[in-house]
């Protein structure tokens, strides 16, 4: 076996092998079945945070509704932007009905817009919630919590540069307000205040947080994404599975099981899944604690900021701003938030280990789409520079697979000069590459570094909403979805539909793109004869349909990646052996591959 048949063979076995472990451990998940119904309405022993444990002894605050109410069953005050419709809750103040204008939940014309926030009573009840937690001087049913009646005391709808106002006098001296604005995108900023109209001064915490009830039904449950809980507490980005906040340990100040940050000085924190995130973002030179809780009994999880405790004086008033985010992980509009001060904002979404490669690469294909109009061909374009920067290393491989050629001859003469000794045959090599100035692991380089930009496009692809219902053309409507056409009707020629996504039929009968694939990884093989040893020759010659299988299920924006990349690779290495004097015999190759071997040598 000579050495570039070995390089080849280890470099394409260590690509193989990667991309087995990971579809075989880690397949790309299953569509989600909807739950139907609603979940348990009742919201049993809300904590609202407790004031800080240098005032006076506080009881916890709860949410102790029987029957939480829905959309119907509670004043609202509308919401409506370019981008978001929705409504807030009078009951509690609570942002809990908010949809998504620009996103439909599929392709389908008629397909419903996508619901980013939803009551408590409803299926999957996810929401946002502001307070005051009671300290010294006030009674916990003086503050306003979960349950509060609110008053609308100006405007008639929420929209952008109309805020509404919000006010709740608890009848003991202490007048609450609350301002809630909202710009052109997905940021409120909500203002809470209090008036003191008693003749004492009262302590009382300001918080905010977001609930979610049970988890969210829609989970992916794929290794590659983060779902689950977000902050950044002074510059430290923290990843929080939603497992890992269930099984946190009872913290006694905070009354249940809570992951705790304290004294933040500049941060935020929320809930993020696919494509969308709730994130509470104190205003800037707040000093704030940041926690995780979940009560295990109603199975709800929160993020939540908590202010320290202020004294406010007879006859006096304090006012406090938070920012709320709710919406599309879009990386221009995070990029600009974290532009106006929320620190490390885009890194909200999971760029994974290899953010040093996905951030650069993904805003290469965003401003490559901003020229070209089309995902697709942004794709294909990204893959042209890709190859274009690792060009000098494909040269010096194929160069040096050229020289490898060379010295066929001498290496044959070594290899029967040895006999059966390997390492005076071994040694005899070395020296030869050596003398000839040949690196024979050169050729592996360009596959090994094509490794991490694989999975550092397939993370872009994956987890960016740019690329979620992005077409390319005709049938290929989604480059972050597995290729819609199939064998099994004949890519749309036959009257019947193609298997439904991620079945094992779907994974047989794969598409026009997979196909692609398979066709160009056996042309770039056939540049070169068949190795005459007949066990490369079978790894060789399955090794493209392997991957046109394997790859068939992954997004069909990554296999036009792989297909332009191979299709690349090819021509650059027709015209690099070209240059060196050698012409590949490609027609030749091909045809070999079809004729029957004479017994003789396939007994050998």
């Amino acid at each position: 076996m000579d050495e570039q048949n070995k390089n080849l063979i280890l470099a394409t076995a260590l690509s193989f092998i990667v991309i087995l472990v990971w579809f075989v451990f880690f397949p790309p998940p299953e569509p989600d079945t909807p739950i139907d119904g609603t979940v348990q309405t009742t919201e049993a022993d809300a904590t609202v945070p407790a004031a800080p444990a240098d005032t006076a002894a506080t009881p916890i605050a709860t949410d102790t509704g029987a029957a939480a109410p829905a959309l119907a069953e509670a004043p609202r005050v509308q919401i409506e932007t370019p981008r978001i419709i929705g409504s807030i809750s009078l009951l509690g103040g609570r942002i809990d009905d908010l949809k998504l204008k620009d996103y439909r939940t599929t392709l389908d014309d008629d397909a419903p817009i996508v619901t980013m926030l939803s009551p408590q009573g409803s299926a999957d009840a996810y929401y946002a919630l502001q307070g005051w937690a009671a300290g010294a001087g006030i009674d916990p049913s003086a503050v306003p919590g979960p349950e509060t009646s609110w008053t609308l005391a100006s405007g008639d709808m929420l929209s952008v540069g109309t805020p509404v106002t919000l006010t709740w006098d608890n009848g003991a001296g202490q007048v609450f307000g609350r301002t809630i604005a909202v710009d052109e995108n997905y940021m409120f900023t909500l203002t809470q205040s209090v008036t003191n109209n008693g003749g004492a001064p009262v302590s009382i915490a300001p918080y905010g947080m977001i609930v979610q009830h049970t988890l969210p039904d829609d989970l992916e449950n794929f290794f590659i994404l983060h779902e689950g809980a977000v902050a950044v507490a002074d510059g430290e980005l923290s990843e929080t599975d939603w497992d890992d906040i269930a099984e946190a340990d009872l913290n006694q100040k905070w009354g249940r099981q809570a992951i705790v940050q304290e004294d933040v000085q500049e941060g935020w924190i929320g809930f993020t899944d696919h494509f969308w995130q709730a994130i509470m973002i104190p205003s800037k030179g707040q000093t704030f604690d940041q926690a995780l809780t979940y009560d295990a009994r109603s199975e709800v999880y929160r993020a939540v900021t908590r202010l320290p405790t202020q004294t406010i004086a007879a006859g006096a008033s304090s006012e406090v701003s938070t920012q709320f985010f709710a919406g599309a992980k879009e990386w221009g509009i995070l990029r600009e938030y974290e532009s106006a001060g929320v620190a490390k904002f885009i890194d909200s979404i999971d760029w994974g280990i290899f953010f040093f490669l996905t951030k650069p690469i993904f805003w290469l294909l965003h401003e490559l789409n901003k020229l070209i109009g089309n995902m697709g061909w942004s794709i294909i374009g990204l893959t042209l520079i890709i190859k274009a920067i690792l060009f000098p290393l494909a040269y010096k491989s194929y160069v040096s697979m050229a020289k490898m050629k060379e010295l066929q001859p001498q290496m044959e003469k070594l290899k029967a000069d040895a006999g059966e000794d390997r390492q005076k045959m071994q040694q005899g090599m070395m020296e030869l590459y050596k003398k000839e100035k040949v690196n024979p692991a050169a050729g592996c380089l360009p596959i090994l570094l094509q490794i991490p930009i694989f999975f550092s496009l397939y993370k872009v692809i994956f987890v960016t909403i740019e690329l979620r219902h992005a077409p390319f053309f005709g049938p290929f409507q989604d480059l972050s979805a597995p290729d819609p056409t199939s064998l099994f009707n004949l890519f749309g020629l036959l009257p019947w539909s193609g298997p439904e996504a991620g079945s094992i039929m779907a994974l047989i009968f794969i598409g026009i793109l997979p196909l692609l694939l398979g066709i160009s990884m056996w042309l770039q093989q056939k540049l070169n004869p068949a190795p005459t040893d007949p066990t490369q020759q079978m790894i060789f010659a399955w090794m493209p349909w392997v991957f046109m299988f394997m790859l068939g299920s992954f997004a069909s924006g990554l296999v036009v990646y792989w297909i332009a990349n191979n299709t690349i690779t090819f021509t650059q290495q027709y015209l690099i052996m070209r240059s060196q004097g050698y012409k590949p015999d490609l027609l030749g190759n091909i045809t070999g591959s079809f004729k029957r071997k004479p017994k003789a040598d396939a007994d050998k």
